[in-house]
Parts: structure tokens; sequence; C-alpha cells
């Protein structure tokens, strides 16, 4: 057994939806989670710029003494993972593998579409790890700047989503492809209009219930459970506006976080 917490970070409000899923597979768990809110997007910055914001969200979560952190961030886990996950003495997980390994399993077709941040897209991670599995498989990427922005302003379900959401998928759509992975830990918010618009014979893979799967195998694989949760089992951080993040995180959560959130200052990690 272990009683440390799970650290998970985002650059902002997206990655609580990894959290949402890790609370429902691992309920006893506690969740130390920290959102870039004052740095969000990752998507558009350099990969220098994404490594540095990286080590520095790892360096702070380290701060709690966590026995493994999640990348809840689709372009971290792409540009900066697979060249950092040696620099810490830590288990990190991302959100790509799992989200993969569910993906080659769903689709019939072998044709899988991939939307995600700028960054994500051109790290190219996703497809690599999908020829991986099969190298038949076909791979459809499409980057989504707009889909972020969106999110993290509230506007869901709305005709402008519906507008964007159109613009971004209808080449992916044409292409048949029966698999769409969500790349990105904000998107799951956009689902519903992402569904319509894609059909309901297409499967959506979320990125940050597939890691909420893989992160409850490797505890059990490890023994490394919680036994008992914490008097503040779920605490949060951001590196920017609490309010903002405690009215929409509490809507990402389906649950009232307000008095929850701490500011801090992230330049100093």
């Amino acid at each position: 057994m272990n009683d440390k917490s799970i650290g998970v970070f985002d650059s902002g409000l997206g990655g609580l939806t990894a959290v949402k899923q890790i609370m429902r597979e691992l309920p006893n768990e506690n969740i130390i989670y920290f959102g870039d809110t004052g740095r969000v997007p990752y998507g558009t910055r350099s990969k220098e710029t994404i490594l540095k914001y990286t080590r520095s969200d790892i360096r702070f979560l380290k701060t709690f003494d966590v026995k493994i952190i999640v990348i809840a961030c689709g372009t971290a886990s792409s540009a900066a993972l697979p060249m950092i996950k040696d620099e810490f003495d830590i288990p990190i997980v991302g959100v790509i593998d799992a989200a993969v390994y569910a993906a080659v399993r769903a689709t019939k077709n072998k044709k899988i579409g991939v939307i995600g941040t700028s960054g994500t897209i051109k790290s190219g991670e996703y497809e690599k790890q999908i020829k991986q599995y099969d190298e038949t498989m076909q791979v459809f990427s499409r980057e989504c700047p707009m889909f972020v922005p969106l999110v993290e302003n509230g506007y869901f379900d709305t005709p402008v989503t519906e507008m964007i959401v159109q613009e971004y998928l209808e080449e992916i759509r044409a292409r048949g492809v029966d698999t769409l992975i969500l790349g990105c830990t904000h998107y799951p918010l956009l689902e519903k209009v992402i569904s319509k618009y894609m059909g309901s014979d297409v499967t959506l893979i979320n990125s940050g219930a597939e890691v909420a799967k893989y992160l409850k195998k490797k505890l059990d694989a490890d023994n490394a459970h919680s036994k008992k949760t914490d008097e503040n089992q779920y605490r949060y951080y951001v590196s920017d506006d609490v309010s903002s993040f405690e009215q929409l995180g509490g809507i990402f959560l389906e649950r009232e976080i307000n008095g929850q959130v701490n500011k801090i200052d992230i330049e100093q990690y």
C-alpha cells in the first residue's frame, strides 16, 4: 500500500476531465491537481517552452512527495514526456499510451483520426505509437487550436462551437475513420458536439478516461493503492485567477470545489 497522493497537471482546466475519471476509478486516492492557468495554452508554444513548463510543473508537484505524476495534457505528454521521463525519480505517465491502446482495439477499418493541439499533432507521437502496433493503420491528424479557448471559456455546446467543429473535422470525417482520439483532455467537454458531427458509428476515445484506467491497473500491479484518504482528499492549485477556476472547474468535475483552490507562483519551480 502507498498512502501518498497522486499528482496531476495540465495547462489549465482540461486535465480535470482526467481527474474526474480518476476519482471514479480510484475513489480512495488523494489527488493534488495543478492547472497552469497563467500560461495556458501549451499547444501553441515552442518545444523548448513546453519542456520548460513541464519540468516546472513536475517540480511543483514533487514538493508534495507524490507517488506518481499524471501528465493530463496531450501537448506535454507528446512533446515533453519522451524527453524528460528519465530526469525524475518518480513514475510519470501521460495520456498518449493509454489512448492509443484503446484506439487500436476499437477500430474495425484501421482508420483512426487524431485531433489535438498544434504541439501534439506536430510531435507525431500518436501516429508513431499507432504504427508501432500495426503499420497498416491509417492515421489522419488535425490541429484544432480553437478548441482549448472554447472550453476554457465555457463554450461547450453553442452554434459557434458547432461551426468550428465542422470546419476542423470535415476532412477527417470524409476519410471514413471509425475511431477518433480526442488528443487533448479539454476535448471531452466538446464530446457532444463532436459526436453529433462525426456520427454514432465513430468511436470517440477520451484520453483522460483511458489514462485513469491505466493508472488503476498500474496501482493494482504495484500494490500501491492508498488505504486511507486525507482530510483534504482533493487539492487544487493554479497559477492565475482562482475564482474562474472554481466556477468552471466545478462544471468539469461535476462537483463543487469552492475553497479548495490555491494560487501559486509556478515561476519559482
